[in-house]
Protein backbone atom coordinates (compact mmCIF):
# COMPACT_ATOMS: atom_id res chain seq x y z
CA UNK A 1 0.00 0.00 0.00
CA UNK A 2 1.16 3.57 -0.87
CA UNK A 3 -0.63 5.68 1.63
CA UNK A 4 -0.78 9.67 0.63
CA UNK A 5 -1.36 11.09 4.10
CA UNK A 6 -1.87 15.50 4.01
CA UNK A 7 -3.64 18.12 5.79
CA UNK A 8 -3.17 21.80 6.45
CA UNK A 9 -0.83 23.27 8.62
CA UNK A 10 -1.64 22.75 12.24
CA UNK A 11 -3.96 19.72 11.40
CA UNK A 12 -2.22 16.92 13.41
CA UNK A 13 -0.71 15.21 10.54
CA UNK A 14 2.72 14.52 11.87
CA UNK A 15 1.27 13.27 15.11
CA UNK A 16 -0.95 10.83 12.60
CA UNK A 17 2.39 9.91 10.77
CA UNK A 18 4.27 9.08 13.78
CA UNK A 19 1.26 6.64 14.49
CA UNK A 20 1.52 5.35 11.42
CA UNK A 21 5.45 4.67 11.52
CA UNK A 22 4.96 3.17 15.21
CA UNK A 23 2.80 0.65 13.49
CA UNK A 24 5.20 -0.52 11.32
CA UNK A 25 4.68 2.05 8.13
CA UNK A 26 7.93 3.06 6.51
CA UNK A 27 7.58 7.25 6.34
CA UNK A 28 8.47 9.55 3.54
CA UNK A 29 8.55 12.74 4.62
CA UNK A 30 8.69 15.30 2.39
CA UNK A 31 9.00 18.14 5.17
CA UNK A 32 12.15 16.52 5.94
CA UNK A 33 13.41 16.28 2.27
CA UNK A 34 13.27 19.35 1.49
CA UNK A 35 15.14 20.80 4.86
CA UNK A 36 17.85 18.51 4.36
CA UNK A 37 18.27 19.67 0.11
CA UNK A 38 18.03 23.21 1.89
CA UNK A 39 20.52 22.26 5.00
CA UNK A 40 23.93 23.57 5.34
CA UNK A 41 25.84 22.46 1.78
CA UNK A 42 22.28 20.84 0.29
CA UNK A 43 21.96 19.97 -2.77
CA UNK A 44 19.30 22.73 -3.79
CA UNK A 45 21.23 25.64 -1.89
CA UNK A 46 23.27 26.55 -5.31
CA UNK A 47 20.06 26.36 -7.16
CA UNK A 48 18.34 28.44 -4.75
CA UNK A 49 21.34 30.94 -4.61
CA UNK A 50 21.23 31.16 -7.79
CA UNK A 51 17.51 31.90 -8.33
CA UNK A 52 17.24 34.31 -4.99
CA UNK A 53 20.20 35.57 -4.59
CA UNK A 54 22.42 35.68 -1.24
CA UNK A 55 19.50 37.00 0.51
CA UNK A 56 18.05 33.51 0.89
CA UNK A 57 21.22 32.25 2.44
CA UNK A 58 21.71 32.42 6.10
CA UNK A 59 25.32 32.47 7.45
CA UNK A 60 26.07 28.64 8.00
CA UNK A 61 24.97 28.19 4.25
CA UNK A 62 21.30 26.54 4.45
CA UNK A 63 18.29 28.27 3.51
CA UNK A 64 16.95 31.23 5.25
CA UNK A 65 14.05 29.81 5.79
CA UNK A 66 12.28 33.02 7.60
CA UNK A 67 13.27 35.10 4.71
CA UNK A 68 12.32 32.32 2.12
CA UNK A 69 8.80 32.10 3.96
CA UNK A 70 8.01 35.49 3.72
CA UNK A 71 9.21 35.93 -0.03
CA UNK A 72 6.88 32.79 -1.58
CA UNK A 73 4.03 33.46 0.75
CA UNK A 74 3.76 37.56 -0.38
CA UNK A 75 5.07 36.72 -3.97
CA UNK A 76 3.35 34.52 -6.10
CA UNK A 77 6.59 34.10 -8.84
CA UNK A 78 8.89 33.41 -6.12
CA UNK A 79 6.80 30.67 -5.04
CA UNK A 80 6.67 29.25 -8.50
CA UNK A 81 10.53 29.31 -8.66
CA UNK A 82 11.03 27.99 -5.24
CA UNK A 83 8.95 24.91 -6.37
CA UNK A 84 10.56 24.84 -9.80
CA UNK A 85 14.15 24.09 -7.77
CA UNK A 86 12.93 22.02 -5.19
CA UNK A 87 9.66 19.77 -6.04
CA UNK A 88 11.81 17.75 -8.98
CA UNK A 89 14.63 17.17 -6.63
CA UNK A 90 12.35 15.85 -3.59
CA UNK A 91 10.36 13.87 -6.04
CA UNK A 92 13.66 12.02 -6.75
CA UNK A 93 14.71 11.43 -3.04
CA UNK A 94 11.52 10.47 -2.27
CA UNK A 95 11.65 7.84 -4.69
CA UNK A 96 14.63 6.40 -3.73
CA UNK A 97 13.67 6.59 0.44
CA UNK A 98 10.76 4.47 -0.91
CA UNK A 99 12.36 1.68 -2.53
CA UNK A 100 14.34 0.91 0.76
CA UNK A 101 10.06 -0.45 2.28
CA UNK A 102 10.21 -4.48 2.69
CA UNK A 103 8.20 -6.30 0.94
CA UNK A 104 4.36 -6.04 1.91
CA UNK A 105 5.55 -3.12 3.92
CA UNK A 106 2.95 -0.10 3.88
CA UNK A 107 4.80 2.99 2.68
CA UNK A 108 3.44 6.48 3.90
CA UNK A 109 3.97 9.58 1.60
CA UNK A 110 3.43 12.74 3.79
CA UNK A 111 2.99 15.16 1.50
CA UNK A 112 1.72 19.35 2.79
CA UNK A 113 0.71 19.90 -0.78
CA UNK A 114 -1.03 16.95 -2.20
CA UNK A 115 -3.96 18.40 -2.88
CA UNK A 116 -1.99 21.11 -4.49
CA UNK A 117 0.06 18.72 -6.62
CA UNK A 118 -1.54 16.48 -9.56
CA UNK A 119 1.19 14.04 -9.80
CA UNK A 120 1.17 12.91 -6.34
CA UNK A 121 -2.62 11.16 -6.57
CA UNK A 122 -1.01 8.92 -9.45
CA UNK A 123 1.39 8.04 -7.42
CA UNK A 124 -0.71 6.68 -4.14
CA UNK A 125 -2.95 4.12 -4.29
CA UNK A 126 -4.98 6.19 -1.02
CA UNK A 127 -5.02 9.52 0.18
CA UNK A 128 -5.99 9.94 4.12
CA UNK A 129 -6.64 13.59 4.80
CA UNK A 130 -6.19 14.41 8.45
CA UNK A 131 -8.60 17.92 8.68
CA UNK A 132 -9.71 20.22 11.59
CA UNK A 133 -11.50 23.59 11.68
CA UNK A 134 -9.22 26.81 10.34
CA UNK A 135 -9.32 28.45 13.95
CA UNK A 136 -7.87 25.31 15.12
CA UNK A 137 -5.38 25.52 12.66
CA UNK A 138 -4.44 28.71 13.42
CA UNK A 139 -4.41 28.15 17.12
CA UNK A 140 -2.06 25.62 17.42
CA UNK A 141 0.40 27.10 14.52
CA UNK A 142 0.42 30.17 16.41
CA UNK A 143 1.70 28.64 19.77
CA UNK A 144 4.78 27.83 17.37
CA UNK A 145 8.66 29.42 17.81
CA UNK A 146 8.82 31.96 15.30
CA UNK A 147 5.27 32.22 14.19
CA UNK A 148 2.35 34.51 14.74
CA UNK A 149 -1.11 34.52 13.81
CA UNK A 150 -1.02 36.91 10.96
CA UNK A 151 2.25 34.26 9.34
CA UNK A 152 -0.58 31.78 10.13
CA UNK A 153 -3.03 33.35 8.02
CA UNK A 154 -0.73 33.95 5.40
CA UNK A 155 0.06 30.82 5.31
CA UNK A 156 -3.49 29.25 5.01
CA UNK A 157 -4.73 31.42 2.60
CA UNK A 158 -1.66 30.05 0.25
CA UNK A 159 -2.87 26.53 0.91
CA UNK A 160 -5.74 24.35 -0.52
CA UNK A 161 -9.13 24.87 1.49
CA UNK A 162 -10.79 22.46 3.47
CA UNK A 163 -12.70 21.34 0.62
CA UNK A 164 -10.21 20.68 -2.06
CA UNK A 165 -8.38 18.69 0.46
CA UNK A 166 -11.27 16.58 1.11
CA UNK A 167 -12.50 16.51 -2.53
CA UNK A 168 -8.77 13.96 -3.23
CA UNK A 169 -9.26 11.98 0.05
CA UNK A 170 -10.33 8.61 0.00
CA UNK A 171 -10.70 8.95 3.83
CA UNK A 172 -10.85 11.72 6.35
CA UNK A 173 -9.94 11.93 9.68
CA UNK A 174 -11.80 14.79 11.99
CA UNK A 175 -8.78 15.75 14.08
CA UNK A 176 -10.87 18.44 16.11
CA UNK A 177 -10.85 17.97 20.02
CA UNK A 178 -9.84 14.27 20.03
CA UNK A 179 -7.34 13.27 22.40
CA UNK A 180 -4.02 10.98 20.70
CA UNK A 181 -6.14 7.74 22.15
CA UNK A 182 -9.14 8.98 20.26
CA UNK A 183 -7.24 9.75 17.27
CA UNK A 184 -4.53 6.79 17.29
CA UNK A 185 -8.59 4.76 17.81
CA UNK A 186 -10.21 6.17 14.68
CA UNK A 187 -6.55 5.32 12.73
CA UNK A 188 -7.01 1.87 14.22
CA UNK A 189 -10.01 1.65 12.52
CA UNK A 190 -9.15 2.92 9.41
CA UNK A 191 -5.74 0.82 8.99
CA UNK A 192 -7.85 -2.31 9.61
CA UNK A 193 -10.32 -1.46 6.82
CA UNK A 194 -7.66 -0.76 3.90
CA UNK A 195 -5.58 -3.92 5.33
CA UNK A 196 -2.45 -1.26 6.25
CA UNK A 197 -1.48 -3.49 9.36
CA UNK A 198 -2.41 -6.70 7.29
CA UNK A 199 1.12 -7.72 6.23
CA UNK A 200 4.50 -8.87 8.01
CA UNK A 201 5.79 -5.60 8.13
CA UNK A 202 3.53 -3.91 10.28
CA UNK A 203 1.91 -6.48 12.05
Amino acid sequence: MRLGLTGGIGSGKSTVAAMLVERGALLVDTDAIARRLTGPGGAAMPALQTAFGPRVVAADGALARDAMRQLAFTDPDARRRLEAVLHPMIGSEARREAAAAQPGQCVVYDVPLLAESAHWRGRVDKVLVIDCEEDTQMARVARRPGWDEAMARRVLSQQASRTQRRAVADAVIFNDGLSLQALAGELAVLGAWWGLWNNPATG
